[in-house]
Order: C-alpha cells, then structure tokens, then sequence
C-alpha cells in the first residue's frame, strides 16, 4: 500500500502548525514546530510576505486534512466524492467519513498515539471489527460496532502498558471505551464540534469544486 514515508515533522513545519503526527513528541519542547517554526527550506530571517492565491489557500487546507489523516490523494478524493453523493454538508460529511475510518478510531480509543501508528496496528492483525480480525485501515466503521485489540495480542508488551494508561485517556462524545477489555463501541456517528482538528473543511470542498 503506498503511503508518505518521509519526515512527518516537515509536515507539520509546512502547514506553520502542529498536525499531532508524533504522538506525545508533539506536546514537548522537542516538537519541530517548536525548535524550528519556520517553513521547510525557509531561512528565520526571510521576512518575505507574498499575497496567497485563493487557489494556494484551499490547496493548503485539502494538504492539511490529507497530512492529518495520513491519506494520499486518490484516497482522499475517494472519501471527498462519497461526502458529495451523501445528503448534508460536504464538508461535514467528508470529516465524518475521515474520523470513522478503522485506523483513526483505534487512534480515537487511545489504542497508538499517532494516526500513522494506529494504522501500523491494524496493519499487522492486531484490531478486531465486531469480534473479526482485520488489517484494512480504511475500513468504515458504523454506529454500534465493536472495535477491540485481538485476544492473542493483549499479552504484547505495548499492549499491556496501553492499558495502564487507557484510565486516563478522554474518548470523543461517539465513542464509549472499555479500558480493562481494551475495546471500544461506537455509539454515535460524530458531529462537526466533536472532531477537535482546526481545518476549514469549506476550503477543501472549494478546492475539489473548481
């Protein structure tokens, strides 16, 4: 499956604001936007102010949902065509199909501490959908089912000191935890003000809408 594979840290320089692509690295002082906040290949003195194009705007911002999400383009367009054929807001739309893939809800659960990291779990067999094991990443979840991590990888490591640490995770409003279980339900399909992510989703309908 093809994916981005260079420095995710660029990313979050290039957008000029943390993506949360690192999981706990990003709420430290060694956080790139931190160290370094200007843009990749920017020198600190370039005090250069070019006016953007409404083109450049809406790219940025389809860039960003894409970079937040770790998605590349083809699958992006995918979830933006879907939004559009869906009743409702696209925008909304196109933010719920996002948040309900398999990979950014075992993120959601406090199962990995990256989006990117999530996806590697699922990956190699390591989360179950309704009690069946599955390595699809992009997998649409719906309201009432079950994701868990697979009873032959709770004696992992990794896993058994996730669950010392699920207690104190806050979950969204849709998503109900079970920490001693390491499991989670859906109970709702999410709202605009329960994806806490600062994206103008308007932006990338615009930019697909040219």
């Amino acid at each position: 499956m093809a994916r981005y594979t260079g420095p995710v840290c660029r990313l979050c320089r290039r957008a000029g604001m943390k993506l949360f692509l690192k999981g706990e690295r990003c709420f430290t002082p060694k956080c790139a936007v931190e160290r370094r906040p200007t843009p990749p290949g920017a020198s600190p003195s370039d005090r250069r102010r070019r006016k953007e194009s409404e083109y450049s705007i809406q790219l940025k911002e389809k860039q960003k949902a894409r970079n937040i999400y770790g998605i590349l383009e083809r699958q992006f367009h995918k979830h933006f065509v879907t939004a559009e054929r869906q009743p409702g807001v696209t925008g909304e739309n196109l933010l719920r199909l996002l948040e309900m893939r398999l990979d950014n809800v075992v993120y959601r659960l406090g199962f990995a501490d990256s989006r990117r990291q999530a996806r590697q779990l699922v990956l190699h067999g390591h989360i179950t959908l309704n009690g069946r094991r599955t390595d699809i990443a992009s997998a649409q979840v719906k309201s009432g089912d079950t994701v868990a991590v697979h009873a032959s990888s709770r004696t992992n490591e990794y896993f058994k000191t996730v669950s010392e640490t699920l207690t104190r995770k806050t979950v969204p409003r849709w998503l109900e935890l079970d920490p001693p279980a390491l499991s989670g339900r859906i109970s709702d399909r999410p709202a605009r003000q329960d994806i806490d992510i600062n994206l103008n989703e308007a932006l990338v309908v615009e930019y697909y809408s040219r």
